[in-house]
């Protein structure tokens, strides 16, 4: 097997991609989130809940190794990540001919595959009333038996996002910070419904969401 030894160059160069490329993603992924929350009071009062309870177990310290007992950020992030993949379309190489099981559509061995990230996300057979924002579409019960690929916000299998556990984290981690010192409140600028944006190159509303933040009294 052949080895390719990596410059100090390559490796800056790889950790800056990493920055660069999970920025935009991150950002947008925590606006529709807390655009959610502001709009779901009692999903922001579960999450914020389950959020001081973590931060009083470990003295208000966040650390990566702990962060799976938040399973309804979970869930919340999951949801968001289901409406609003970054990017709706996967691009893949097919490695071998193959017809596809029930139809007349035959791949061959090197054609481009495009898989409809966005479509299957909003599949009725999946997701119940797929318009709606409910992170009770990741709930432990109700992931029984669904298919691992109706699910593909980083892609799935050796090709998926090599970012996705830095990106899940960095996320977490901001909105624990956030929904710990404020509520997020819908306000009169707030919309309820928006398209999205034809220009950008990820998924991006086409209006601004605005959004109130009040610091909280009770913490």
């Amino acid at each position: 097997m052949e080895t390719e030894e990596l410059s100090n160059s390559d490796i800056e160069a790889q950790a800056f991609a990493f920055y660069a490329a999970g920025y935009d993603t991150s950002a947008s992924t925590l606006c529709f989130m807390l655009y959610h929350l502001a709009l779901e009071p009692e999903i922001q009062e579960r999450l914020r809940n389950e959020i001081d309870v973590y931060l009083r177990t470990h003295g208000d310290q966040i650390d990566l190794e702990t962060l799976n007992e938040l399973p309804y950020l979970d869930q919340v992030l999951n949801e968001t990540l289901r409406m609003y993949p970054s990017d709706d379309t996967l691009l893949r190489k097919a490695q071998n001919d193959y017809k596809c099981p029930g139809t007349n559509v035959e791949v061959s061995r090197g054609q481009i595959v495009l898989i409809p990230v966005l479509g299957i996300h909003y599949d009725e057979k999946y997701y119940p009333n797929p318009e709606i924002f409910n992170p009770e579409n990741f709930a432990r019960e109700n992931l029984i038996g669904r298919h691992p690929c109706s699910f593909l916000p980083f892609g799935l299998g050796p090709r998926n996002c090599i970012g996705i556990r830095f990106a899940r984290a960095q996320v977490r981690a901001c909105v624990i910070k956030l929904l710990s010192k404020f509520r997020v409140e819908a306000c009169k600028d707030t919309v309820r419904s928006f398209c999205f944006d034809p220009y950008r190159l990820n998924i991006a509303p086409d209006k601004k969401l605005y959004v109130n933040f009040h610091p909280r009294m009770d913490r």
